[in-house]
């Protein structure tokens, strides 16, 4: 019995120590392991503490930094330049292409005005060019503005001053002097008024067709239509327009414009500056009337309608300009109107605009008038019946060429 309890008391003993022994072995364990996460956990701190140093001193320091961020940094920031001037390029390159767009646009439009313009006086000149090819010289063209009614008023012209036939082509020839009675064409083109007018054509070869649709109130359209298809036929040192009611002394018109041959932009006939009639309902009524000023005021200076000549330079200028020129309801007024800004020598020659019953006392006196008309009706009041008489009384007669 002793024996047994002696060794059930080692026994007890024993397990109390491994016991104990194994408490203290993970209490040990316990220690180690967390004292080894300590270090670590404190390394780490440790390290991220020198780096967050590191980026403050770099910051702080930018030039001086040599670690890896300085060259992020650096590279970051050549990039971004690089970057600022590549948009800065791009930006001048798009400014530079769209202004080249422009200026390439602006080009073409010019080319295509003048093409244009081209194409127009070619059309006129192949339209009314006999050769096709070159222009004929001569002293001057005059252009009779004509309508379709007026076949009498032209007929009494053909039996007074206008040569006709034989002698219409000698003048031309000897003289260089061109006389046509210019006229449009009817809206259609192709009615029983054009055919009549290209029958008397037939008849006496003393016409200038224009492109122009006629009309009272396109007589400004017209003139410039005789100008530039007049320039485009013929090579002439003066045009002059005439109305088919007055008389005119082809002599004195030739000696008269002899004088100023030399000059350049003249502008020859009877100036005027009318009052500007802005009540409607009114003849030569002027519906632009607010563009001259105030009520009341009066037309800049400018020839007369019933006859005028301009030289060849002023004929050209209307030809280039012919697309821009502004009309106003009056013809004589436009044509003022185109010359006003120019350089332009306004000859004043009362001798183109002489009454009908002074032109008999000044031939007497030798003082020739160049063109008669009555101011009261703006041409020879019913010159049908009366352009024969008004001939003999105020004719300078067939020696005078």
């Amino acid at each position: 019995m002793k024996a047994t309890s002696k060794s059930s008391s080692t026994w007890r003993v024993s397990f109390t120590y491994i016991f104990a022994l194994c408490i203290f072995s993970f209490s040990l364990g316990l220690f180690f392991s967390n004292s080894y996460n300590l270090a670590s956990r404190h390394k780490h701190d440790q390290t991220i503490k020198l780096s967050y140093e590191d980026c403050a001193s770099d910051n702080q320091n930018p030039q001086e930094g040599k670690g890896i961020m300085a060259h992020v940094r650096k590279n970051q920031k050549a990039i971004l330049s690089l970057d600022k001037k590549m948009d800065a390029i791009k930006t001048k390159l798009k400014e530079d292409q769209q202004d080249d767009d422009r200026e390439e646009e602006e080009e073409e439009e010019e080319e295509e005005r003048l093409n244009s313009m081209t194409t127009s006086s070619n059309a006129l000149s192949s339209g009314n060019n006999t050769t096709g090819v070159h222009r004929q010289k001569v002293f001057m063209v005059i252009g009779i503005n004509t309508a379709f009614s007026s076949r009498k008023r032209r007929d009494s012209v053909r039996d007074t001053w206008m040569p006709t036939g034989a002698d219409l082509l000698k003048l031309e020839k000897e003289r260089g002097i061109i006389i046509r009675f210019m006229i449009g064409h009817t809206a259609t083109g192709n009615g029983v008024l054009d055919q009549a007018i290209d029958d008397e054509n037939a008849q006496h070869k003393d016409f200038l067709r224009l492109d122009h649709v006629e009309g009272y109130l396109e007589l400004s359209a017209k003139t410039k239509a005789f100008f530039c298809t007049a320039y485009a036929k013929w090579d002439a040192e003066f045009y002059v327009k005439v109305d088919d009611d007055i008389h005119v002394n082809l002599g004195m018109l030739s000696a008269t414009l002899v004088r100023h041959h030399l000059k350049p932009r003249v502008y020859v006939g009877c100036m005027k500056s009318g009052p500007v009639l802005y009540q409607k309902g009114v003849k030569y009524h002027e519906p632009e009337h607010w563009k001259f000023g105030e009520i009341g005021n009066k037309y800049f200076r400018h020839a007369t309608g019933q006859i005028y000549a301009i030289s060849k330079d002023l004929a050209e200028y209307i030809s280039v300009n012919q697309e821009i020129l502004h009309m106003y309801v009056n013809e004589d007024v436009s044509l003022g109107a185109w010359f006003i800004g120019l350089e332009v020598e306004h000859v004043d020659d009362m001798s183109m605009c002489c009454g009908t019953e002074d032109c008999q006392r000044k031939l007497k006196e030798g003082d020739v008038c160049v063109a008669s008309f009555d101011w009261k009706c703006s041409g020879i009041c019913k010159s049908v019946d009366r352009m024969k008489d008004v001939h003999i009384r105020c004719g300078e007669g067939s020696a005078a060429m």
